[in-house]
C-alpha cells in the first residue's frame, strides 16, 4: 500500500525519516514529495496527486505552518484536506513545542471534537517511529479478516442491551444505547479490580473530563458494583456506563432533547452520541487491555426512552417545520440494530470510527422509520 507522508519539509529532516522508515518496516511504500523528481507538473499538482493515489496518509503537525499557497492554506493544509475525503489520515502532533497561529489553528482543526481526528502527541523521531509503526499495524488488523466466532459475539452484544433499553418505552429522556461486546471472551479484570477505588476513579475521570467524555461534570457521576459489573450512573441514570471483567461495556448516552416533549429525534444529536461513545470505548480499552488481549468486538445499539411515537428528523428539517409533527400511536418497540458482519477487528473502533458512526446512524433511522 502506498502511504503519503505530509508535513512541513523545512527542518522535519529527521522526523519524516523516521516516518518513512516506519512505512517501509511494515512493508508499505512511502510517498514523500522530496522523493517525485522531476515532473511536467506544478509541486502543487504533483503532491495532490501523490495523496489521490495513496490508501492512507501519515500527517505529521510540528510548531511552523508553512507558506500560504493561492488557496490561503499551507501545502500541508491542503493534503490534509485532500485526503480526508478519500482515504484514511493518521496523525501525529509534536508535543512541548511553540507553534505558529496558523499552525495552531491547523492543529486544531485536526483534533476537533465533532470531525477531527484521533491523534497521538510525540517527542522526538524515536517516539513517532515506534507510534507511526503501531498505528499502521492497527490499520492493517482492522482491515483484516477475524476467528471470533460472529454468531456468538453479537448475541453477546445484544445481550448487554437491558431489557428496558430495546427500544420499548420509558420515563425519561431519551438516550442512545450503545454495546460493544469484546472477544475472545477472557478475565481482564478481577472483581478486587473493579472494586478498586483508584481504578473507579479513573473511568470517573476519563468519562468526564479530557477528549473523551461523554458525560458532562456539571452533573453528579457515582461508582457502583452491580451484578459482578462496574457501573458508573451519570445525572440519575441519564447516562451509564456498564464495564465487566472481560472488557464488555454498555453506554447508555443522553440525547439533546428537541420538540419540548421528546417529539423529535434529531440525526445529527444521535451521530454525535455514537462518536462520542466509541472515542470513550477506545479509550477506555487501552486503559483495561494496553497489550490487546481484545482482539475482535460486536457493536449493538438502540434509543431508549419516552416511547416510540417521535420523529426521526435531520436538524435542517427540524428547522424547516419545528412545531409539524405525524405522531403515530401504540407502535411496538422497536429492534436493536448491529452491523454486517457484526464483528470487526479493535482497531476498527479507532481507525474506521467514522465509517461505523455512520453506519449505525443509518441503520437506527431505517429501524425507527419503518414501524
Amino acid at each position: 500500500m502506498k502511504v503519503f507522508i505530509s508535513s512541513l519539509i523545512t527542518g522535519m529532516d529527521a522526523l519524516r525519516s523516521a516516518a518513512r522508515e516506519a512505512v517501509l518496516q511494515l512493508g508499505h511504500e512511502p510517498v514523500m514529495a522530496e522523493d517525485f523528481g522531476a515532473q511536467p507538473h506544478s509541486p502543487q499538482v504533483a503532491c495532490l496527486s501523490g495523496v489521490r493515489g495513496s490508501g492512507l496518509m501519515i500527517l505529521i503537525l510540528g510548531t511552523g505552518y508553512g507558506a500560504k499557497q493561492a488557496s490561503g492554506l499551507s501545502a500541508t493544509h491542503e493534503e490534509y484536506r485532500e485526503a480526508k475525503e478519500r482515504c484514511p489520515v493518521i496523525a501525529f502532533v509534536e508535543q512541548g513545542v511553540t507553534r505558529d497561529a496558523d499552525q495552531a489553528a491547523f492543529v486544531r482543526e485536526v483534533q476537533s471534537w465533532e470531525s477531527g481526528l484521533y491523534r497521538d502527541g510525540f517527542s522526538g523521531a524515536d517516539q513517532l517511529r515506534q507510534l507511526i509503526t503501531l498505528r499502521l499495524h492497527e490499520w492493517e488488523l482492522a482491515n483484516a479478516a477475524g476467528p471470533v466466532n460472529e454468531s456468538q459475539l453479537l448475541a453477546q452484544a445484544l445481550s448487554l442491551l437491558p431489557e428496558e433499553d430495546r427500544g420499548h418505552y420509558r420515563s425519561g429522556g431519551r438516550s442512545l444505547v450503545l454495546a460493544i461486546a469484546a472477544g475472545p471472551s477472557r478475565a481482564l479484570l478481577r472483581p478486587s479490580e473493579l472494586e478498586k477505588p483508584s481504578f473507579q476513579e479513573e473511568l470517573l475521570q476519563l468519562a468526564l473530563f479530557g477528549a473523551d467524555r461523554i458525560f458532562t461534570p456539571a452533573k453528579a457521576t457515582t461508582a457502583d458494583i452491580e451484578e459482578h459489573a462496574l457501573i458508573l450512573t451519570h445525572d440519575d441514570g441519564a447516562g451509564t456506563v456498564r464495564l465487566d471483567g472481560q472488557g464488555n461495556l454498555t453506554l447508555k448516552l443522553p440525547l439533546t432533547e428537541d420538540g419540548g416533549h421528546g417529539m423529535v429525534v434529531i440525526q445529527e444529536n444521535v451521530t454525535r452520541a455514537l462518536a462520542a461513545g466509541l472515542r470513550y470505548a477506545v479509550a477506555l480499552l487501552d486503559r483495561i487491555d494496553p497489550t490487546q488481549r481484545i482482539t475482535h468486538v460486536a457493536l449493538a445499539a438502540t434509543l431508549s426512552g419516552r416511547g416510540d411515537t417521535a420523529v426521526w428528523r435531520t436538524q435542517r428539517e427540524q428547522d424547516a417545520s419545528p412545531n409539524s409533527y405525524s405522531m403515530g400511536f401504540g407502535r411496538e418497540g422497536r429492534n436493536p440494530v448491529h452491523l454486517t458482519p457484526a464483528v470487526r477487528p479493535r482497531p476498527a473502533l479507532r481507525h474506521q470510527a467514522s465509517q461505523l458512526v455512520e453506519d449505525l446512524v443509518t441503520l437506527l433511522r431505517r429501524e425507527w422509520r419503518s414501524r
